[in-house]
């Protein structure tokens, strides 16, 4: 129900539209009725003022730095739980019990092996593809191997499938990598923790025994934690457009991870490492920084500011903090490219042009040279933000399904071609 109402005058037109509040963040114009009053649309590129849905899951204020799943700031999530009860918390929308933890990381565990003829279906790809590329195809795939659970309007179906999403794309993920790398596929086990399985598969190889380093597994955790959602982004709200047709779950998700490999979105960590390769050196950042600096020069520095957030990005301080654990467990001190990023790092927080615009590292800065430390090419950079990001793609799809509100998506357009013509004859055309 609308608390308030709001009336918009456009020449001798009133249109009537209710407002709607939030727990918090901004009131809404409802503009459902628009077009029924005044015969016009709104004009949004990019859906940036634009509510597209209700929904209870992520809140973003990015004035103020805060980013909270189901009202849970996320530097409490990252510094004290684990990636699963994240995943918990936002398909549920509360925090689990020990007994109620214990089932869920049982059932996730449980659904991690991919069937095996999906490993065959690898061999149709190029050894040189890139894995996004494999993931897309891997993922919207499963719809073909496990359509015991497509079925959208079944509850029971609709939880299995998510089950199996955040359970086996980290499978699937290594899976992709291995090919790539053109090394063995490597089983998921079941007396590893989620992170810990991953990384295993990523990087155990029949002739030795994998060790897992705790703290290596623990950055990695935090890594899926601080990308398991954020709000209406491009990716999830492909999901959720893809969803709205009616759509299988597994269609969809590969809907999102194909939207996700764009690197304005999924993979600016990419680009971010790939502009620290560009500068090379310290003594070069002098040049990049004018370059910056300079709005005729089409040179952006990556991994700074955010679209969103115009204070600290809050998932950057924890990424901070665990790129620094990781850099110091493995003892890398001399590598040019992080000493590249620490100056560059050091110059974002105390030069009045990176103050004044607000452009601090952001998430993506500190993840792609944690991840590169930690053993993983800059291709496999976004392929791991979707194995994190699926449980949020997943618990957004099943919130819209299950919306009595919710309706096949359909934006309108502001046409600028041709008006009404007549069709010439091929003959009589000049």
């Amino acid at each position: 129900m609308a608390e308030q109402s709001a009336k918009l005058t456009l020449g001798t037109k009133d249109a009537g539209l209710d407002l709607h509040s939030g727990t918090i963040g901004p009131d809404v114009v409802d503009i459902t009725t628009l077009y029924k009053q005044t015969g016009l649309f709104t004009y949004d590129p990019g859906f940036s003022s634009t509510a597209s849905c209700e929904s209870k899951i992520t809140y973003i204020d990015g004035d103020e730095g805060v980013l909270l799943h189901r009202g849970y700031p996320i530097d409490q999530l990252a510094e004290r739980g684990d990636f699963l009860e994240t995943c918990y918390l936002l398909l549920y929308g509360e925090l689990p019990t020990a007994r109620e933890k214990e089932d869920f990381v049982y059932r996730v565990t449980r659904h991690t092996m991919v069937h095996e003829q999906m490993s065959r279906f690898y061999t149709g790809f190029r050894r040189d593809a890139h894995p996004m590329a494999v993931m897309v195809g891997s993922v919207g795939a499963m719809s073909a191997f496990y359509h015991d659970s497509t079925d959208i309007a079944d509850p029971h179906q609709r939880m299995v499938a998510s089950l199996r999403m955040i359970a086996k794309m980290p499978t699937i993920a290594a899976m992709a990598y291995k090919y790539h790398v053109g090394q063995p596929f490597v089983y998921p086990r079941n007396d590893l923790a989620y992170a810990e399985n991953f990384l295993h598969m990523c990087f155990a190889v029949p002739c030795e025994t994998y060790q897992i380093n705790p703290v290596l597994a623990k950055a990695m955790d935090r890594i899926f934690i601080l990308h398991a959602d954020h709000e209406q982004n491009a990716s999830t709200s492909t999901v959720r457009l893809a969803g709205s047709s009616g759509a299988n779950p597994f269609a969809c998700i590969a809907a999102g991870v194909a939207c996700l490999w764009g690197p304005a979105h999924g993979g600016a960590n990419e680009a971010a490492l790939n502009m620290l390769m560009e500068i090379g050196t310290k003594d070069r950042i002098p040049e990049f920084i004018a370059r910056a600096k300079d709005k005729d020069d089409p040179f952006r520095l990556m991994g700074f500011g955010h679209r969103v957030y115009k204070n600290y990005d809050p998932r950057a301080k924890i990424m901070q903090k665990t790129c620094h654990e990781v850099l110091d467990e493995l003892g890398i001190k001399d590598d040019p490219l992080l000493e590249v990023a620490m100056e560059l790092e050091r110059i974002a927080l105390t030069d009045e042009y990176f103050i004044e615009k607000k452009l601090y590292p952001n998430v993506d800065f500190y993840s792609g040279i944690t991840l590169k430390a930690l053993g993983f090419p800059t291709t496999m950079f976004t392929v791991l933000f979707a194995v994190a990001r699926t449980v949020g793609w997943i618990a957004q799809w099943k919130e819209m399904i299950e919306d009595p509100h919710q309706r096949i998506g359909r934006p309108r357009q502001l046409y600028t071609g041709a008006t009404m013509r007549d069709y010439v004859p091929v003959d009589q055309r000049s």
